[in-house]
């Protein structure tokens, strides 16, 4: 084993110790949840009844700070404003139907995705909408993992790109197999983690031009059991989420494999504050960039898409089909 792996699993012990316990100051802040968001309950904050929540898959602040929420159900995209009070809906059509379902340990191949998409009778209504992000200049961007395509929206929905090829699943420069979020550098650069079929991250232009790719699965640096979350910092440094293997790596803009926080949770959450001094939320974690836990969510509980408003409250996407609310 080489000293570079040894300093790597050394940073990796002390982010468990941090993780599961106080931070070096022995200081981590808790925060309190804010019961009943939306408020009222969607069904009566303005929206017609059959419009409630689905599974709750992800959750945005745009730019104009509303609550961009992501499910699986009909009008899969809702736009409400901090209070809960709701705005508008969008998006019936756009996302498959199909779902990303687990293979059975049996039937697994070593070396090989456990995943798979599952269509038809056993999907659901919009159960493709996997992610949202808003990029920099408030463009609103959603991942359809079994649709294997990423889109890009203009604040009022209207698509103005994709990235993959909806209804085809492969690994080139222009097709995705079960992608799983993307992010944003501060260029304006685009990254995708391309994740429950394959175990890569690809990086693309501003108007998404391929640039280069790295990834494959396994347990080792550089390597994904699934890639599920991503987030660039100021920097331009690529944080993901390898939730298979329990654990975030932190890579260069050019891919390279920096460090790692190792034993942090089968997280399915990821989000990067756009405070002076940058935090990462990895689930109910809040984290300096060292990878050090600063505050906490009641139950540690991140689910499956995390966002955070301008005045600083924490919205939870929970696939239970509803959308938590937390202050400090």
């Amino acid at each position: 084993m080489s000293i570079q792996r040894l300093s790597v699993l050394f940073c990796g012990v002390l982010v468990f110790v941090v993780a599961h316990g106080p931070s070096a100051s022995g200081q981590v802040a808790e925060y309190t949840e804010v019961t009943a968001w939306p408020s009222p309950a969607t069904s009566a904050a303005g929206t017609p009844a059959a419009w409630n929540f689905g599974q709750v898959s992800g959750v945005a602040t745009s730019a104009n700070g509303y609550i961009v929420v992501l499910h699986r159900g009909a009008q899969p995209i809702m736009l409400f404003d901090s209070g809960g009070r709701f705005v508008r809906a969008w998006g019936d059509g756009l996302f498959s139907n199909g779902k990303v379902g687990g293979i059975s340990p049996a039937d697994r191949v070593p070396g090989r995705s456990g995943y798979t998409a599952v269509y038809g009778a056993a999907g659901c209504h919009a159960c493709g909408a996997h992610s949202i992000r808003v990029d920099p200049d408030g463009n609103i961007w959603v991942v359809d993992a079994p649709g294997h395509v990423v889109y890009k929206m203009n604040p009022q929905g209207r698509v103005l790109m994709e990235l993959g090829s909806k209804g085809v699943a492969g690994m080139s420069r222009n097709t995705f197999n079960l992608p799983t979020d993307v992010g944003f550098a501060p260029n304006g650069d685009v990254y995708v983690s391309d994740g429950y079929g394959n175990a890569r991250v690809v990086k693309y232009t501003a108007d998404g031009q391929y640039l280069l790719e790295w990834g494959s699965r396994g347990t080792g640096p550089g390597e994904f059991g699934l890639p599920h979350n991503l987030v660039v910092d100021d920097e331009g440094r690529v944080y993901v989420t390898d939730r298979d293997n329990q654990r975030v790596q932190v890579f260069s803009a050019a891919g390279e494999f920096l460090s790692e926080w190792a034993d942090i949770g089968a997280n399915s959450a990821l989000f990067m504050t756009m405070s002076e001094n940058q935090q990462i939320w990895t689930g109910g974690t809040l984290r300096n960039l060292a990878g050090e836990a600063v505050a906490t969510l009641p139950g540690g509980n991140g689910g499956h898409g995390m966002t955070v408003s301008g005045t600083g409250e924490v919205f939870v996407a929970q696939l239970s089909g509803r959308v938590q609310k937390f202050v400090r």
